[in-house]
C-alpha cells in the first residue's frame, strides 16, 4: 500500500513566558477508542485543498484550540519535518512545516474541532522547555527540548530548519 502524502501545518504557540502549548495525541486511528496520551504535538493538521501552508496553520489554530488569528500573524516557516507512520491502515507521509504564533495569552477553547477532533478528546498543556526536557513522555518532533530555545531567543531569521523525528 503506498503512504498518503499529507501536507501538514503546525505552530508552535508560545506564551509570553516562554512556555509552549501542547497537545496530547490519543487515538491510533479514526476508528479507535481514544487511549493514554501517546506523545505531545503542537497545534496543527492537514492542508485542504486551495489553502497554503500558513492558511492552514491558522485554521488549525482555530478548529483545534479557539485561537483566531490572520496568517499573517504566524513567523516563520521556522521547521520542516518529515514523519511517516500509521493512523488506523493507512500509512501517512506527513510533510510538517512549523509556523510560530509568539506572546500568546489564550485559554484553549476545543469547540471548533471537528468531528474526529472531538473524538480524540486531546489534553491540552503550555509547557516550559525545562518540563519538555524531563519529561518521560514523547514529544513531536522528538527533540523539541533542544529545538525550542533557538525558536524562544528571538524572532527567527533565515530559512526554515530540517528537524528529525
Amino acid at each position: 500500500m503506498t503512504a498518503w502524502v499529507r501536507p501538514t501545518a503546525r505552530v508552535l504557540v508560545l506564551s509570553p513566558e516562554g512556555r509552549v502549548l501542547l497537545l496530547g495525541a490519543r487515538l491510533t486511528g479514526p476508528d479507535a477508542v481514544p487511549g493514554d496520551v501517546l506523545f505531545w504535538a503542537t497545534p496543527g493538521g492537514g492542508v485542504e485543498e486551495g489553502e497554503s501552508l500558513r492558511e492552514a496553520a491558522a485554521r488549525e489554530l482555530a478548529e483545534e484550540v479557539g485561537l483566531v488569528v490572520p496568517p499573517s500573524a504566524l513567523e516563520g516557516p521556522v521547521w520542516l519535518r518529515r514523519h511517516v507512520g500509521r493512523f488506523g491502515d493507512q500509512e501517512i507521509d506527513s510533510r510538517e512545516t512549523f509556523f510560530v504564533l509568539r506572546d500568546v495569552e489564550h485559554v484553549v477553547d476545543p469547540g471548533a474541532r471537528t468531528e474526529l477532533e472531538v473524538l480524540a478528546d486531546e489534553p491540552h498543556r503550555w509547557w516550559s522547555v525545562e518540563e519538555v526536557a524531563g519529561a518521560a513522555v514523547p514529544f513531536a518532533p522528538t527533540d523539541l527540548a533542544d529545538l525550542l530555545p533557538d525558536v524562544l531567543a528571538a524572532p527567527w531569521a533565515g530559512p526554515p530548519r530540517v528537524v528529525a523525528g
